[in-house]
């Protein structure tokens, strides 16, 4: 694969399913996918340490992000359950900025960063479901799959169904609001048991997305 690869995660999110009954937290299964990739591919981890952001300067925030995702072509967020704080505003948390620079492109004096590919990898929740974001079989007649984007964070929220010219199912089931067809989202979904299992497939339909970035209304900031 050869990629570099920034991922963004709720490191102490343990709504997540666990391993053999240990205590499991996001963080655990970024380290399967460490230990999974190929030995060509670097990645590099968002901020895990669990700093408060609320007196962060947007200077610092951007020198700590900025330098992180600078380097890297794909962002891979896991998607779980617990990752957003409610009762915290999203300006105030890690992901939230981790995606927007993700998203943007970024100018120094030695080099030029481009948007980068974006992947959104679902992790089973405590009771490992999935149905908290993805939602199959939705339609008796067609089998499409609904995603819940209200539980995410908004920067990834208007970047899923932003394809500027969309292609729509022709199942009648669903009168005016038929599903999308085909790669309707810059930052595509997965679930981490498809994911963990060819990881290199679904990296590359991010990136083949990515290739085609211009047929998207990215939106960058929030």
């Amino acid at each position: 694969m050869g990629k570099k690869i920034f991922v963004s995660y709720k490191y102490a999110d343990r709504l997540v399913r666990q391993f053999q009954g240990s205590p499991t937290t996001v963080r655990d299964y970024v380290d399967i996918l460490q230990n999974k990739i190929d030995k060509s591919d670097h990645i590099n981890k968002g901020e895990d340490d669990g700093e408060d952001m609320s007196s962060l300067a947007d200077s610092t925030i951007a020198s700590k992000l900025g330098n992180k995702i600078f380097d890297s072509s794909v962002t891979i967020v896991f998607i779980s359950k617990g990752m957003k704080e409610n009762d915290t505003p999203e300006k105030d948390q890690w992901i939230h900025w981790e995606i927007s620079y993700s998203l943007r492109e970024q100018s120094r004096q030695y080099a030029n960063s481009k948007t980068n590919a974006i992947l959104a990898v679902v992790l089973p929740d405590e009771s490992g479901s999935y149905e908290y974001f993805i939602k199959d079989n939705t339609c008796p007649h067609c089998n499409c799959k609904t995603l819940q984007t209200s539980v995410l964070f908004q920067i990834l929220k208007y970047n899923m169904f932003n394809i500027k010219q969309p292609e729509f199912s022709d199942c009648q089931y669903h009168g005016q609001n038929r599903p999308y067809k085909g790669y309707s989202s810059y930052i595509y979904s997965v679930k981490w048991d498809d994911f963990i299992d060819n990881i290199n497939k679904y990296v590359d339909i991010a990136v083949n997305i990515w290739k085609n970035r211009n047929d998207y209304n990215n939106r960058k900031t929030v």
